[in-house]
């Protein structure tokens, strides 16, 4: 059996280490989720099924709620494919970074890429200096998150069954925090806030869209006025922009 460098080993707990704040803001989510099966007309199993193998966490509360409305599966389908959309932003990103890895790597690492493991892992790839071991980083964090959830799943079948009315606790909002935290050190110039104000206006606007397709809006605009206000920035102070 081959052993694990010291170094990479020291990156995958840093990965984890990183994540564990975020970590806290999922359990509520991960546990409401599994509360919520049941009255939506799914089995344990198919709860638990859901969260090892699709393992994303606001496509499956959209597949939920659409489960108890009847809605037939390819619909369910293509919602959630559209909820997740910003996974293509994602991966553009670190694209880059991960292009080098061998095939498996990429497989496993897009299947774990959450929010959160995105918020920590692109700020240590986009660190300055080189980290050869930066895909255990990254591993760490997503392997830290795909355990939370599922065992968070879990509690929820179980809390669900012996506690009435726990889906109105209101611990959803632990989720939300969570987002906010991932979002804040983002904030640092310009460009960035711009694309937080347009992307939060436009999800409003857009929210009554059908198939969660207001989301995809904001996350284009955000996006656009990102680049937009970058180009701007660039110049103002006389230097290219990254796309010229």
């Amino acid at each position: 059996m081959a052993t694990i460098s010291p170094s990479r080993r020291r990156s995958f707990y840093e990965g984890m280490r990183d994540t564990l704040p975020l970590i806290i803001g999922a359990i509520p989510f991960g546990i409401i989720f599994g509360t919520l099966s049941g009255g939506a007309g799914l089995s344990a199993a198919g709860a638990l099924g859901m969260s090892l193998f699709v393992f994303a966490g606001s496509a499956q509360f959209v597949a939920l709620g659409m489960l108890a409305n009847g809605a037939a599966w390819p619909l369910i389908a293509l919602t959630t494919l559209v909820v997740n959309f910003r996974h293509l932003l994602y991966t553009a990103t670190l694209l880059p970074y991960l292009q080098r890895l061998p095939r498996r790597w990429q497989a496993a690492l897009a299947f774990g890429l959450t929010d959160e493991t995105f918020a920590v892992a692109v700020q240590r790839w986009q660190a300055p200096g080189t980290r050869p071991d930066d895909h255990w980083y990254q591993l760490g964090s997503m392997l830290f998150m795909y355990v939370n959830w599922n065992l968070c799943t879990i509690v929820g079948l179980v809390a669900g069954r012996l506690l009435a009315g726990i889906a109105d606790w209101g611990l959803d909002f632990a989720m939300l925090a969570a987002f906010i935290g991932m979002l804040i050190p983002y904030l640092k110039d310009r460009p960035n806030y711009a694309a937080m104000l347009a992307a939060g206006a436009s999800a409003i606007v857009f929210q009554s869209l059908p198939h969660k397709l207001g989301l995809l809006a904001a996350s284009l605009i955000g996006v656009g006025a990102g680049l937009l206000a970058e180009r701007w920035a660039s110049t103002a102070n006389g230097t290219p922009s990254p796309e010229a």
